[in-house]
Parts: C-alpha cells; sequence; structure tokens
C-alpha cells in the first residue's frame, strides 16, 4: 500500500481542520521540520492563530499579504553595509523566507502582532448568514391541522 504525506498540505492550511481530521485518521504522515518554524492553533469555533517565529526580524522586515484565500509571510532582513560583522558562530538564521498558508472560504486575517521574535497572526471565519445553515418548518397536509374559523354555523330550516 502506498502511503501519500499530507503534512505539508496540513501545515499549510487554515479552516480545514475537520476535514484533516478525517484524512489524519486514514493517513499517518511524518512532519518535516521548515523554516522559519510556525504553529497553527485554533483559538475558538471559528478562530485561528499562526504563530511563526521570526527571531531577529523586525516588523519593517516582515510583511503579510492575503490574496484569493491565500495568506503570504515574506521575511527579508535587510542588513547594514557599514556594520559589517564577523561570526565565530552563527546559529541564528538569518535568511529570507516565503511561507504560503491556504485559507479556507470565509476566513479572514483580523490582526498581527510581533512580540518576542513571534510573528502571530489571528484570522476567524466569517460565514455569511445566507450561507449558514437554517431550519425549516415542515407543514403537514392534513386538514385537521389547518386553522379553524370561528363564527356562528346556520342551519338551514
Amino acid at each position: 500500500m502506498r502511503q501519500f504525506d499530507l503534512a505539508p498540505l496540513y501545515r499549510s492550511t487554515v479552516g480545514f481542520d475537520r476535514l484533516f481530521s478525517a484524512l489524519d485518521q486514514f493517513v499517518s504522515a511524518d512532519t518535516v521540520p521548515s523554516y522559519p518554524p510556525y504553529n497553527i492553533e485554533r483559538t475558538g469555533e471559528n478562530a485561528y492563530r499562526i504563530t511563526v517565529a521570526v527571531a531577529g526580524f523586525t516588523d519593517a522586515d516582515l510583511s503579510i499579504e492575503v490574496k484569493e484565500n491565500a495568506l503570504t509571510l515574506k521575511g527579508e532582513r535587510k542588513t547594514d553595509a557599514a556594520k559589517r560583522v564577523e561570526f565565530l558562530h552563527q546559529g541564528i538564521a538569518a535568511r529570507s523566507f516565503e511561507r504560503r498558508f491556504q485559507l479556507a472560504d470565509y476566513v479572514q486575517v483580523t490582526g498581527a502582532v510581533l512580540e518576542n521574535g513571534l510573528l502571530h497572526i489571528d484570522l476567524v471565519r466569517e460565514i455569511p448568514e445566507a450561507k449558514k445553515p437554517r431550519q425549516i418548518q415542515i407543514a403537514s397536509g392534513r386538514v385537521s391541522d389547518a386553522p379553524a374559523i370561528e363564527g356562528l354555523v346556520q342551519q338551514a330550516a
């Protein structure tokens, strides 16, 4: 039996959690670490948060763009040519990156905050009223269910 690695698809989507939960029951795959590391959290019934570790990047080095159900995060550190540093050991990654997340329908980015080297991107799924399920009343076709009209009945003599 051939196994498919769905981990990259699972890691880069938001709002498809029910679908992927079902797929996870059928397929198990090891996760492959990638740069920069990130978490996708569910913070409410229709709320999500993506947390990306961007140590060494400032808010000016980062850009976030949403276009056609895709969230794109780019990071590019601007180096100062006059400030040349000689590293004895460089363990903190400073390379540029671009990370894409596929968003489900009606998922909107509500904000982003950079604190302590972590970029938090908050999202919410707002389904329009017209697309939400609604309950339909079922009427019976029986005569006894018809509304009764009250009044005096005259008998013929």
